[in-house]
C-alpha cells in the first residue's frame, strides 16, 4: 500500500495516465479513483482532461492504493525546486498551526523519504502514544444487551423478543464505566486508517504497537455530524489535538469511492486561504511591540444578510491604518483586475480606511516592492497600492523575515505619513 516516492506534481500542472516515478505508475484505476473524488467534493480540487488531472490552487498529498501524489504550491517561475517548495509547504503548515512537526522530524523528511500524508501520520500516532503514557479516561455511557442478572433498567421490547424462551436471561440497559466511548471509538478509526496506508513502510510497525496497546473499542464510522456532537470538558482537554487531527485523517478518507475499489485519502488545503492564513501570522508578530493591531477574518454586513470580509485590517486605536488583501496569483504587468480594485474601493469605504493594498507573491527571489499607490475612483482619500513578496530566498529556503521586511516598507510608505 505504502508508496516510498510520491509522484510530485505542481499546482495547476497536469498529471497524464502513464505517468512513473520509481516503481509508482499513475494508471488508469487511480485516475478514475480521483475522477470520482473530485465529484464528491463539487469538483473543487482539479480539473478532468482526457487522460489527465489538472490540479487547481489546492495543495497537499493525495493516496490513492498504491500510489502517492504530491501537489506542491509555486508562487513564481524562478525555482522549480520540488524539494524547496515541499519544505516551504510544511513550514508554511507549520506556522499557520495546521502541523506540528519539530526540527528532527524534518531533518527525516529527506533521509526517509516522507511525504505529508506520512508526517501527519506519525504527529497523529505521537499524540496518541502520549495520551497513552498519561493513561486513557473512562466515561460512563449506557450499555444495551442480554445479561444474566437484572442490572439497571429492564428493556421490554427487546426482553420478549429476544428472551421468550431464555427466561433466565434479561435485556438491560445500564450504564457502564470504562475506556469504550465515542473519543477512543474515533481515534481507533483513525489508527485503522493509517495501519491501511502505512503497510510497507516504516510507520506500520509504530501503528501497530500502538494498536496492541491501546484498549478493545468498538467499531464505528465517525462522520462530521460524529465530531459536532462531541462535548469536552476538562478531563478532555489533552485529547484536542489528537481529535483534531483524527477528524482531518477520518473526513478526508474515502473508501470505496462510490462504485470505485481503491481506497485513498486526500489531504488538500486552498493555497488562497493557506497564503492569507500565513501573511497574517507573519504580520502579527512583526508588529507585536507596537501600538498598531492586525486583525484577521473582520465581517460587516453589506446587503440583505450578505457580508464583506478584507483579509488582513491593520488598526491604530479605533482607526483603520490599512486595508490588505492576499492573492495567491502572480501579477501580470501590475495590473490588478477590475473586480479586485472595485473590492478594494469597497473595504476602503466600510472600514473608513484611507489605504488598501493588494499583496502578491513576487515573480523572483527578490527583496519587498510596494508600488502603485493611485486613488480609487473619485475619492482623494481612498488609495489602493499593489506589493509584491518573495516566498523563497534565493537559496530556495523560505522567506522568515517576510513580516519584518514588509513591515519595514509599510513604515516607510505608509504608517510614516500617518
Amino acid at each position: 500500500m505504502h508508496s516510498r516516492n510520491p509522484i510530485q506534481v505542481f499546482e495547476y500542472d497536469s498529471l497524464k495516465i502513464g505517468t512513473t516515478r520509481g516503481k509508482a505508475v499513475f494508471n488508469k484505476k487511480h485516475f478514475d479513483a480521483l475522477v470520482k473524488l473530485n465529484e464528491l467534493h463539487n469538483n473543487k480540487y482539479f480539473t478532468v482532461g482526457h487522460k489527465k488531472i489538472i490540479f487547481k490552487q489546492y495543495v497537499g498529498v493525495l493516496q490513492v492504493a498504491d500510489v502517492c501524489i504530491e501537489v506542491l504550491p509555486k508562487a513564481d517561475r524562478s525555482s522549480g525546486n520540488k524539494d524547496a517548495w515541499q519544505k516551504a509547504l510544511i513550514e508554511m503548515l507549520k506556522v499557520t498551526k495546521k502541523l506540528k512537526v519539530n526540527q528532527v522530524d524534518h531533518a527525516n523528511v529527506t533521509k526517509q523519504s516522507k511525504h505529508l500524508l506520512d508526517i501527519y501520520f506519525e504527529w497523529y500516532l505521537k499524540e496518541v502514544q502520549k495520551l497513552l503514557y498519561q493513561g486513557l479516561i473512562k466515561k460512563y455511557y449506557r450499555r444495551q444487551g442480554n445479561l444474566n442478572t437484572l442490572k439497571g433498567k429492564l428493556v421490554f421490547a427487546k426482553q420478549v423478543s429476544q428472551n421468550l424462551v431464555h427466561k433466565e436471561r434479561f435485556y438491560t440497559e445500564h450504564q457502564v464505566y470504562d475506556t469504550n466511548h465515542l473519543i477512543h471509538q474515533i481515534l481507533n478509526q483513525a489508527l485503522s486508517i493509517i495501519e491501511q496506508f502505512t503497510r510497507g513502510g516504516y510507520l506500520y510497525g509504530k501503528c501497530k504497537a500502538i494498536q496492541l496497546d491501546f484498549p478493545e473499542v468498538r467499531n464505528i464510522h465517525a462522520t462530521a455530524a460524529t465530531f459536532d456532537k462531541l462535548v469536552l470538558g476538562r478531563k478532555e482537554q489533552p485529547y484536542i489535538t489528537a481529535l483534531k487531527i483524527a477528524r482531518f485523517i477520518i473526513l478526508q478518507y474515502s473508501p470505496n469511492v462510490k462504485s470505485g475499489s481503491e481506497k485513498m485519502i486526500a489531504l488538500l488545503f486552498d493555497m488562497n486561504n493557506l497564503w492569507e492564513e500565513y501573511i497574517l501570522v507573519q504580520l502579527k508578530r512583526a508588529f507585536k511591540e507596537e501600538q498598531y493591531r492586525v486583525l484577521g477574518q473582520r465581517k460587516k454586513v453589506l446587503w440583505n444578510g450578505i457580508t464583506i470580509r478584507p483579509d488582513i485590517v491593520i488598526m491604530n486605536g479605533d482607526k483603520t491604518e490599512l486595508i490588505i488583501d492576499t492573492k495567491w496569483k502572480v501579477i501580470e504587468h501590475n495590473k490588478p483586475s477590475t473586480h479586485d480594485l472595485r473590492q478594494m474601493y469597497v473595504y476602503n469605504e466600510y472600514w473608513q480606511s484611507a489605504s488598501a493594498l493588494l499583496l502578491y507573491p513576487a515573480n523572483t527571489a527578490s527583496t519587498i516592492n510596494l508600488s502603485g499607490f493611485e486613488k480609487i475612483g473619485d475619492n482623494d482619500n481612498h488609495q489602493c497600492g499593489i506589493a509584491t513578496v518573495s516566498v523563497l530566498n534565493s537559496d530556495d529556503s523560505l522567506n522568515k523575515q517576510l513580516g519584518e521586511d514588509f513591515k519595514k516598507e509599510l513604515d516607510n510608505q505608509i504608517f510614516s505619513t500617518s
